[in-house]
């Protein structure tokens, strides 16, 4: 989809953005993976352990859970629940307004986490206190709070916006829900068109 002017920079940013955002996840779960293989082969081999693999460990699984919960809200991974929503046609009026108001929603939690998860974040820095073994800063593991609530208010300002469309996936591919009887409808129709 090619849009001009300034909706065309937002959407590449958005789309820079979560290249990003999947590349630290993957080192983040990579390094957690590596590390806590190594702690096992040394304890269980060696007698022997690293003083940090529990802590270093435990800061990577914090930033790839908010990261994911951010890469969730892109691609509308999110738990639903859909009994109600599947009672209306698909593309109808009834589903963008539930379109909108989960939008909405998602834009309310990530403006919380994005504001409260800032301010504890810089409030943390600015005090000496540090993990006991690595002796990082304890802010930086609430650090991933605040960008989680960026993306994630930046994804949905920019689904209600119109600027990135819903069927704009990165992560996922188009889903059939075949409980969804209106969209199973829809899809048959577009098939006997054809």
């Amino acid at each position: 989809m090619k849009k001009g002017g300034i909706a065309g920079v937002l959407l590449t940013v958005n789309h820079i953005t979560h290249r990003v955002m999947l590349l630290i996840a993957q080192i983040s779960i990579l390094a957690m993976i590596a590390i806590v293989t190594l702690t096992v082969i040394l304890r269980y081999c060696f007698n022997t352990g690293l003083s940090w693999a529990e802590e270093v460990p435990r800061l990577l699984v914090t930033v790839f859970a908010f990261i994911a919960c951010a890469i969730g809200v892109r691609d509308h991974m999110h738990v639903a629940v859909n009994a109600i929503y599947n009672r209306f046609p698909a593309g109808g009026t009834a589903r963008r307004a539930m379109d909108i108001a989960v939008d909405v929603v998602t834009l309310l939690c990530g403006l919380f986490m994005l504001i409260s998860g800032g301010q504890r974040t810089m409030k943390l820095f600015s005090l000496p206190g540090s993990l006991p073994i690595t002796g990082i800063s304890t802010a930086w593991q609430y650090l991933p709070i605040p960008v989680a609530g960026f993306v994630m208010t930046f994804d949905s300002l920019l689904f209600l916006l119109g600027i990135v469309p819903r069927d704009d996936l990165l992560y996922s591919e188009p889903e059939i829900d075949f409980t969804d009887e209106a969209a199973v409808e829809a899809l048959r129709k577009g098939g006997e068109a054809k």
